[in-house]
């Protein structure tokens, strides 16, 4: 199970690396509407949750299943620490050396419990294994946003054409 999620990270985190090889400064801090992320803020949310959510709290419940786990406020975090006013290139690379990190400490991991449990305030027991499926679900649904992003840019940056044939 985990060489098939080690592979899926590696593959998430290539399929990143090439959805941003075209974008710019200006649609990197581009956001669609108020209260939504542009792709900056998306790329610096997933270099905070790759290092102080996902890893660290994986390893807190597969090694030390009854310490607490330390407080996170991901979404307070793109205004607090300024995601939008940082560089796409060095985030990407921020990200990149994260994922690095966490690749190699998933390989490290031998005869994991994958039912180890805890109870998070809010959403109940979750074990080991839902919170590495968790993770990888992220990943996916942020490389979905991002898609979704470059798309709502394609309307503001086409000189006056739309996209409601594609986007009604």
């Amino acid at each position: 199970m985990l060489n098939l999620f080690i592979n899926r990270f590696n593959q998430t985190l290539e399929t990143i690396q090439d959805s941003l090889k075209y974008v710019d400064d200006k649609q990197a801090h581009w956001r669609p509407g108020d209260g939504e992320w542009s792709i900056l803020e998306v790329i610096n949310h997933l270099y905070d949750e790759e290092r102080e959510d996902f890893r660290r709290r994986l390893d807190l419940i597969l090694h030390y299943p009854g310490l607490p786990w330390p407080p996170i406020d991901p979404k307070k975090w793109v205004i607090e620490r300024d995601y939008n006013s940082r560089n796409i290139q060095d985030s990407l690379n921020s990200f990149m050396d994260e994922r690095d990190k966490s690749i190699k400490w998933l390989k490290t991991i031998k005869n994991p419990d994958w039912d180890n449990q805890y109870n998070l305030e809010g959403i109940g027991v979750i074990r080991a294994g839902d919170l590495l499926a968790s993770w990888l679900a992220h990943d996916y649904i942020h490389v979905a946003q991002i898609s979704r992003i470059k798309a709502q840019y394609v309307n503001v940056s086409s000189k006056g054409y739309s996209t409601k044939y594609a986007m009604p």
